[in-house]
């Protein structure tokens, strides 16, 4: 009997090493979701954007994002739009139009190793190209406004701590990406295998945007008390939306954009 338990606790022993390998080697293919199909921009109607192409990364100028952008109408800001992890950010077209068609500047990309941006696939370059597109949009000579969404608010979060904007919106935020996953695999030790753990618990701290948050009571994906949690270290939390039912991917539907379009507006 005692060989027994002994070879029973090796085998349920190697069964976590190897989970723990799997997933270690595996991580970046488990955390990101890069498929999904591209919408041309002559399908979107939206008449007043332009593809861009904004390199990255030095010493390589064909390397980089590529995106749409849409010239602002009068005095109002151009909201930089940061993807959730769901293949392209073009796939998100009848949102971006609406936010286009309230006379909003947008720029939206791909991160890098996403379909329409080429490049290795990683938190370092997200952030990075992240901080590049703001440069070049902030070019323009327009207030700029931060918008992530999911996985999208990680960058946003993490622009806004290192640059000026006018105003952070994040949609289904996460405190961090590592939390998120930590409530998910609660039996590994996902903290020291993480590497792309996207702290926005820890930039929050350094933003002094006027931040609105909103997100569901329903959200699977992302805990609504993640929302509830970063809203609670922000400096300068001005709108926490909280929707009954609301679900990951629902919020829009839900009047999402009248919030935010009125906040933008004060």
């Amino acid at each position: 009997m005692k060989r027994i338990i002994i070879w029973g606790l090796i085998f349920i022993f190697s069964l976590y090493a190897g989970a723990i390998l799997f997933l270690n080697s595996n991580q970046r293919n488990l955390q990101y979701v890069t498929q999904g199909e591209i919408i041309k921009l002559s399908d979107a109607k939206m008449p007043r954007a332009e593809i861009i192409f904004v390199p990255t990364a030095r010493n390589a100028p064909t390397l980089g994002v590529r995106g749409w952008y849409v010239e602002p109408v009068g005095d109002k800001p151009i909201i930089i739009y940061f993807n959730g992890n769901e293949g392209s950010f073009t796939e998100q077209y009848e949102r971006l139009r609406d936010i286009a068609e309230a006379g909003y500047g947008l720029v939206a990309f791909d991160y890098r190793g996403f379909p329409l941006s080429l490049g290795r696939l990683n938190e370092e370059n997200i952030l990075n190209d992240s901080l590049k597109l703001f440069d070049w949009a902030v070019q323009k000579g327009k207030p700029i406004v931060l918008y992530g969404r999911s996985l999208g608010t990680g960058p946003a979060t993490y622009v806004a701590s290192k640059r000026e904007a006018q105003a952070l919106v994040l949609e289904t935020p996460f405190t961090a990406a590592v939390d998120v996953a930590a409530e998910r695999y609660p039996f590994m030790p996902v903290a020291k295998l993480l590497k792309d753990k996207f702290l926005s618990r820890e930039w929050i701290k350094d933003v002094d945007e006027p931040l609105f948050i909103g997100h569901g009571t329903a959200d699977k994906v992302i805990p609504v008390q993640h929302g509830k949690d970063l809203f609670a270290l922000a400096k300068n939390g001005q709108e926490l939306w909280i929707v009954e039912g609301g679900t990951h991917g629902d919020l829009w539907e839900r009047g999402l954009w009248d919030r935010i379009d009125e906040f933008l507006q004060k």
